[in-house]
């Protein structure tokens, strides 16, 4: 008899175990399924805005080139956007403040911030520079030595660096060199593939850029040390000097810029040099709740013309600050 309530009270308790295990695996896959839709909503959704912001950041470049004159930080393409709660661009369509319950909408939008900015390219030395023809542009390669001097990176790197472009960028008839070269640079990172270490390409990230096109520097918009490297003759004083002049009066044309030098021995060269600027890099950067996107695309203008030459997205770690 108590053998048969044992095993009665073991049976109730193995069903008791089972319907739990059941109704927790239905309970973790509804939850799962929760999860998923959501991630996949606000992924679509977070895609949209940031192509909003892109329209939007095109529309600035356009309106600036109808303005035209020179290109410089003074103007309005050049003013980051701050992190900010997307209510207040519903409220400023609507012409109105949202406040207390109005502020925190159904569908979660105060919890999501747009953040932005929009860099000139050109204030940067170009990798294509380096290369002429299938030959290395000699103006070209005294600039980025410059600024590896500047930088205190090692020469060795850079000689590697433009060994392995001239293989890559060989002329197709020379079948044998070819077919062991590397492969062309695409990004700023690929160039780890021809020689520069990742330490070396981490110092300098904030210096160049890779474009399809030559192009000069904008001198209205160039770093102190990029002005140093890509200005023969011209030392790092005069360099902050010339910033420093041009940030209280942009730069206007070319025999501008060498008045405000001051030294009759620097000469600027229309090919390496300009006052304005073709290809710009937009970021823009959403968080909604705890998920952070970012969107980092070139822009390239003609004239009214800004088309999209490049889109690239990531997810950002929650630790790190929306842009600034």
């Amino acid at each position: 008899m108590k053998a048969q309530r044992g095993a009665a009270i073991l049976t109730a308790m193995l069903t008791v175990v089972l319907v739990a295990t059941l109704a927790s695996a239905m309970l973790w896959q509804q939850w799962r399924g929760v999860e998923v839709e959501t991630a996949q909503r606000t992924r679509v959704q977070s895609a949209w805005i940031l192509t909003g912001a892109l329209d939007w950041a095109r529309l600035i470049l356009r309106e600036d080139a109808r303005q035209g004159g020179p290109d410089h930080l003074a103007e309005p393409w050049a003013v980051a956007l701050a992190p900010a709660r997307l209510t207040t661009f519903l409220a400023a369509q609507q012409g109105e403040a949202l406040v207390g319950d109005d502020a925190d909408g159904a569908d979660g939008v105060q919890d999501a911030f747009l953040a932005g900015n929009i860099q000139d390219l050109q204030a940067r030395l170009n990798v294509t520079n380096l290369m002429d023809n299938g030959k290395l542009h000699e103006p070209s390669v005294a600039a980025w030595e410059r600024l590896f001097t500047q930088l205190n990176l090692p020469e060795s790197e850079l000689m590697t660096l433009t060994q392995q472009l001239l293989l890559a960028y060989a002329p197709a008839a020379e079948a044998q060199t070819a077919a062991s070269a590397p492969l062309r640079p695409q990004a700023v990172s690929d160039l780890v593939w021809l020689g520069l270490s990742p330490a070396t390409l981490q110092a300098l990230r904030p210096f160049v850029t890779l474009l399809p096109v030559r192009t000069p520097v904008n001198l209205n918009t160039a770093t102190p040390e990029v002005l140093m490297a890509c200005i023969p003759k011209l030392n790092m004083a005069q360099a902050r000097s010339l910033v420093a002049a041009r940030d209280l009066q942009h730069l206007a044309t070319l025999p501008d810029a060498e008045k405000r030098v001051g030294d009759a021995e620097i000469k600027l060269d229309a090919g390496l040099h300009a006052v304005a600027t073709r290809f710009f890099s937009v970021t823009g950067q959403l968080r909604v709740g705890q998920t952070t996107l970012q969107e980092t695309s070139v822009l390239q203008r003609d004239g009214m013309d800004v088309k999209v030459l490049s889109r690239t997205r990531e997810m950002v770690q929650p630790s790190r600050p929306l842009l600034q």
